[in-house]
């Protein structure tokens, strides 16, 4: 009885599924309380195209209006990234949430700070850390001093940094925690990779999460979406690291002969497409039907058919 118990749902399902009630918005306060460090109190879930219920949304994102510990209007946009270009998904993402929540006609005072936050559950490239932040900053050239912009506000010259109006980025790399969980963030960080919580933990949002994440109070059919869910993460994964073996190994092959820089490029195009083809019939293999298939894949039903012939 203890296992089943202490199986929890991943985060990355739960912010999409479960947590979109205000009864559970504590556990994504104790979330962004962490992440972000300071106080944070959810106002509402903001309606977009990224916050639609369907099990295949095309778009997986979540907008969140919020108060931080100033009281200051924050919009915060959380993504589960898992596609190739994902600075650039990034970027569309933060532009949509501060699109879709400014009226046309209206002040660009009106616009507010944004902070993005990355769930990544795979490798994005070479870095020590398992959690970076960056933001818009205007450096001196030769002076190296950050610029300080007067704006008129209410009739009145207020001093701003750029920082305090640009969005804020936090990329959480989960596959990159090994720790042994004491502060926190990293008994989040333990949750978000592992899907562990301690019985006694004090972090914001994890005690919660521990009485409304079990994996056994969902419903049989509740848990076999979940499962297939679960399903296709590992066969995308899988898919992702071939992709980046087989484009390595032709592209070496191939820049041996023929030039460095052209042949790793098509190596990575013929493994890039082989990784495809591979991942739909694996779908395929394990019961997707094909329109399934075609969202996950983002591929036409006739591409999945003839991929599968």
């Amino acid at each position: 009885m203890r296992e089943m118990q202490d199986k929890y749902i991943r985060f990355d399902w739960a912010i999409k599924r479960l947590l979109r009630q205000k009864a559970n918005f504590g556990v994504l306060e104790g979330f962004l309380t962490v992440f972000l460090g300071e106080k944070i109190t959810i106002v509402e879930l903001l309606e977009s195209e990224g916050n639609q219920e369907s099990a295949d949304d095309k778009f997986n994102r979540v907008d969140i209006k919020a108060l931080n510990s100033k009281g200051e209007i924050i919009i915060i946009e959380i993504q589960n990234t898992r596609e190739l270009y994902y600075l650039e998904r990034i970027l569309y993402g933060v532009a949509k949430a501060i699109t879709e929540h400014i009226h046309l006609g209206e002040s660009y005072y009106k616009v507010k700070k944004v902070y993005s936050i990355s769930i990544l559950y795979f490798d994005i490239g070479i870095g020590n850390d398992y959690l970076y932040h960056g933001q818009n900053q205007f450096i001196g050239v030769h002076s190296k001093d950050r610029l300080l912009v007067n704006t008129k506000e209410r009739d009145a010259i207020v001093s701003r940094l750029p920082a305090e109006i640009f969005p804020e980025y936090i990329l959480i790399r989960v596959n990159e925690f090994n720790q042994v969980a004491v502060t926190p963030l990293e008994e989040w960080m333990e949750y978000l990779k592992n899907g562990r919580i301690r019985s006694d933990t004090t972090a914001p949002g994890l005690g919660e999460a521990r009485e409304k994440l079990r994996y056994y109070s969902m419903t049989p059919s509740e848990r076999y979406a979940y499962d297939e869910h679960l399903n296709a993460i590992m066969i995308q994964n899988d898919v992702l690291d071939s992709v980046k073996l087989e484009g390595r190994i032709e592209g070496r092959a191939e820049g041996r002969a023929e030039g460095l820089a052209e042949g790793k490029a098509e190596g990575l195009a013929e493994g890039l497409a082989e990784g495809i083809r591979k991942m739909v019939c694996g779908m395929s293999e394990n019961g997707m039907d094909i329109p399934s298939i075609a969202k996950i894949a983002r591929l036409s039903e006739e591409e999945v058919r003839a991929l599968l012939e």
